[in-house]
């Protein structure tokens, strides 16, 4: 099986954006060119103001033959004072309510892009929910396999060198994988598909969280998926490990008698899928994968993985967005299972930085 693919989702956030920006810059050459025109009026009007106190003062010097210009004067001041009221009303209410609008546009815009970002989060978490049910599907299967069931049921030298040259064909194939280690009951490792490289047979994984839970399962049919962690036995890497039972025959009604872990390699593949949800040039965004104890398991910038826990504010919504205390827009999305895969708790996030 190839790697995860990179290609994600299309991109639609810039197209919204300028969009968004394109209406704020025509409201604002509307406030611009309202408020010019208003000044403009405002500057006839003072000519007005003035002719007219012009002509008041050449009345008064004419006397008793002026008194009817004077009072010709008297209205045009009058009608001049009124226009430049109106003007400054005019020039007052277009500036408030293009700015309402531009603040409106503003609230739109960022409720789009946060709902947009929701959308991206779900994209991810469900593309690597997906990548995950197969691997439910291969520990099951591989299970049932002839090798590994002779193996654990008479674990003899070249019973255990058949199973690990059997793994080992089974990675060749399928590279999203580290290693695949066959146990016993004991937790004792039989055989695994890389012994050159990952020297684990006869080491005990009895105390492993996965281990336990794996022999604990009732049927053939099911499987245990185990959280992010760095496995020792495997130079520290980052894996999920996925547990089937082995059972008599390869029936999944049959006698118990060893356990197959598979470790997905994590690293590489939760990389492909953050990196490949394409957010847009926009520098101050990072796509995430946290876990159910909001630990970050992926990250776009690579930063914080296994070490860093997001304060994910999900006040108990499936999907949603809010501010955090230093501006971020932060966007997430619950897992939503996939097939017979229900999931971990994990989430999909977005945090666009404030800026």
């Amino acid at each position: 099986m190839t790697p995860v693919s990179q290609s994600l989702v299309a991109d639609d956030t810039s197209d919204s954006s300028d969009i968004s920006a394109l209406t704020e810059s025509l409201t604002a050459e509307v406030n611009r060119i309202a408020c010019d025109k208003t000044r403009a009026i405002q500057q006839i009007t003072n000519q007005m103001k003035m002719l007219a106190l012009n002509a008041l003062i050449e009345s008064a010097r004419a006397g008793e033959q002026g008194r009817g210009f004077s009072v010709v004067a008297q209205e045009v001041r009058a009608v001049g004072q009124q226009i430049d009221t109106l003007a400054g009303d005019l020039e007052s209410q277009l500036t408030r309510r293009t700015g309402a609008l531009m603040s409106s546009i503003a609230r739109m815009t960022e409720r789009s892009q946060a709902e947009r970002m929701v959308d991206l989060s779900l994209n991810a978490v469900e593309l690597i929910d997906r990548n995950l049910y197969e691997r439910t599907c291969d520990v099951r299967w591989w299970a049932t396999d002839s090798a590994v069931v002779s193996c654990v049921a008479d674990p003899q030298p070249v019973a255990r060198a058949y199973a690990s040259e059997r793994l080992g064909v089974i990675l060749a194939a399928y590279t999203v994988y580290l290693d695949l280690w066959l146990c016993d009951l004991d937790g004792r490792i039989l055989a695994n598909g890389r012994p050159d490289r990952f020297a684990v047979q006869g080491r005990s994984v009895a105390g492993e969280k996965w281990f336990r839970e794996a022999v604990a399962l009732r049927s053939g049919d099911d499987y245990v998926a185990g959280d992010i962690e760095r496995l020792a036995g495997l130079d520290d890497a980052q894996v999920a490990t996925y547990c089937a039972t082995v059972r008599e025959g390869g029936r999944a009604d049959g006698k118990l008698l060893g356990v197959l872990a598979i470790h997905f390699d994590w690293e590489a593949q939760a990389k492909a899928i953050v990196k490949g949800v394409r957010v847009g040039d926009d520098d101050r965004l990072r796509v995430l994968l946290v876990d159910r104890q909001m630990r970050v398991i992926a990250a776009s910038d690579g930063a914080g993985i296994l070490s860093e826990r997001l304060p994910l504010r999900t006040e108990g919504r499936h999907a949603g967005h809010f501010h955090d205390p230093s501006g971020a827009l932060v966007a997430f999305h619950a897992t939503p299972g996939y097939e017979t895969y229900k999931g971990l708790g994990w989430y999909g996030v977005i945090v666009r930085a404030a800026g």
